[in-house]
């Protein structure tokens, strides 16, 4: 049985993967589901420079919120039991160490709503760094 990791990128939802994960948990092939929030660290980033970091963090946590509560009533309206949390970092390093960290078997990544560019770095930064299987979903 899996231990399947979906990891939620800031504002953008992660349907597809919630809705592969409850089709794993149906056919027996998934035990554990795991919601990981991924959130860009903003101190780091140029926005700063124009707007205040605790609007930005307002913002953010507000975007992501919604994005949460798309994925998570998908699980929930299909019965499956989860657990999330909320990790701040670069994604595809975050993702890594997570996915490490908690033993999770394969990492279901949704691309489904990422533009091209960013879809294909956190691909391209979690295959190079995660020892964990990871499966992208358009």
């Amino acid at each position: 049985m899996l231990k399947v990791l979906i990891p939620v990128l800031g504002d953008k939802a992660a349907t597809e993967a919630a809705r592969h994960g409850a089709l794993l948990f149906a056919e027996r092939c998934a035990a554990e589901v795991e919601i990981v929030e991924v959130l860009d660290d903003l101190a780091q980033g140029r926005a700063v420079a124009f707007h205040s970091l605790g609007t930005l963090r307002r913002q953010g946590k507000q975007a992501a919120r919604n994005a949460l509560m798309q994925t998570r009533a998908i699980l929930e309206d299909a019965g499956v039991p989860y657990t999330w949390s909320r990790v701040y970092g670069p994604t595809a390093q975050t993702i890594a160490q997570y996915a490490a960290k908690h033993r999770a078997d394969i990492v279901l990544l949704d691309g489904s709503r990422l533009g091209f560019i960013r879809r294909w770095a956190v691909a391209i930064g979690l295959w190079r760094l995660s020892s964990t299987p990871v499966t992208m979903l358009h």
